[in-house]
């Protein structure tokens, strides 16, 4: 990666950390708007959160308030939604991996990374102990969801068996989120 795109990853990363609340409440206001447009958000939030960096940032909270807006809103039923999600998430984690193996360890030095090296570490001490359930295990890690996905590119794990165990795990995780979706709508 050349240093000005590393540049301007920093800056992006940056911008995102710095304007993270008023985005929150930005958006909340925004669905509440926009019910039509709100459809889009569901694949789009569970992208976000998923993707290597932006899943630092993203609360997967926004996602199941965006889910669940759609849901009581009738603008679709919770096997769409699921859909929805399972979708963005796969590719956010897919994502991930690929720029992972792209990047190799160069990844170690981009200072957004270097900044974070706690959650990395963690990352890597749980791909140690756990192997492949790691997958499974980090889709329900919100602090490291998005990172486990980039280091196992980076370890050349295999992407065929990444692609599969990654299938299995967003299936899992879409069936917990309708099943937090469906809590909702019965307590509202």
């Amino acid at each position: 990666m050349s240093p000005s795109l590393q540049l301007g990853f920093g800056f992006f990363v940056g911008l995102i950390s710095i304007v993270r609340v008023p985005i929150e409440s930005a958006l909340l206001n925004w669905l509440a708007e926009n019910l039509k447009l709100a459809l889009i958000a569901v694949p789009i939030l569970a992208f976000a959160e998923a993707f290597v960096g932006l899943g630092l940032f993203v609360s997967s909270a926004l996602l199941v308030i965006a889910s669940s807006i759609v849901y009581e809103n009738e603008l679709l039923d919770i096997v769409r939604i699921s859909s929805l999600a399972f979708l963005g998430a796969l590719l956010g984690d897919q994502g991930g991996f690929y720029i992972g193996k792209w990047m190799g360890p160069y990844f170690y030095k981009i200072e957004f990374v270097r900044r974070r090296q706690n959650i990395v570490q963690k990352a890597n001490n749980m791909i140690s102990n756990y192997g492949s359930y790691v997958i499974f295990l980090g889709r329900f890690l919100p602090a490291i969801r998005s990172v486990i996905p980039a280091m196992l590119g980076i370890a050349g794990f295999n992407s065929f068996k990444f692609l599969v165990l990654d299938l299995l795990a967003c299936l899992l995780w879409c069936s917990a989120l309708a099943a937090i979706i469906l809590g909702i709508g019965t307590i509202l």
